[in-house]
């Protein structure tokens, strides 16, 4: 990787808030000592478990996809867990990049489904962080509590391999990927908010703001 190209997957943008005061706290008590490897998954765990997963509140804002601001809260979809571990990464001196995909989840999302009235979830996040010579994805998404609720072993990273999701469960399909947009520097807000059109024409038809379920996006400020 030249300098540019590690440059630019450290820099701070409007979302990955690098130098926020919030995102110091997050890696503050990271022992710095540790290898570059070993700061990267004491990081994973702590976003992957420092957050009930919740995919029913979902913002496409810039403003509501600061790092800041998901910190603030106790609940995170994989796109905001995405977020928080490339912001820290970052801060600890790590390229980090967010990768995105179409995943199909075959076990205990029979509510998601209705909601968003398909089974494909589009816009599923992960990271990939730059350790030791190579990149290496990883999904900080479901924390142990939700793990156990689906009936599926929480998903383990070594910062070596590549930890996505599993395939399997047992002898039950459980997450399927349909297909990657890629990895990006930075979170590509206009794109999400239009593949999300694509697939979930209908949140885009109407506000939605309820204890259960919330959708804003880009057209909500204009609507």
């Amino acid at each position: 990787m030249t300098q540019d190209e590690k440059e630019k997957y450290l820099q701070a943008t409007s979302i990955l808030e690098v130098n926020a005061e919030s995102t110091q706290g997050l890696i503050a008590d990271i022992d710095k000592k540790l290898s570059k490897k070993e700061q990267a998954v004491a990081l994973y765990y702590k976003v992957r478990d420092g957050f009930v997963y919740n995919p029913y509140h979902l913002d496409l804002r810039v403003e509501g996809l600061k790092s800041s601001k998901i910190m603030m809260q106790s609940r995170a979809w994989c796109v905001e867990k995405a977020i928080v571990m490339a912001t820290g990464l970052r801060a600890l001196g790590i390229p980090s990049k967010l990768g995105y995909g179409i995943v199909i989840n075959h076990i205990g999302v029979e509510k998601l489904t209705r909601v968003l009235r398909r089974e494909e979830i589009v816009f599923h996040g992960y990271v990939s962080a730059y350790l030791e010579g190579i990149w290496v994805k990883s999904t900080p998404a479901f924390d142990p509590l939700i793990c156990k609720l689906s009936g599926v072993e929480p998903l383990d990273w070594d910062g070596e391999n590549d930890a996505l999701f599993q395939a399997y469960q047992g002898e039950q399909k459980f997450m399927e990927y349909k297909h990657f947009y890629g990895e990006f520097d930075d979170v590509p807000v206009e794109l999400m908010n239009a593949e999300m059109k694509k697939y979930y024409p209908h949140l885009f038809e109407e506000a939605h703001d309820s204890r259960s379920f919330s959708f804003f996006h880009l057209e909500s400020a204009i609507k």
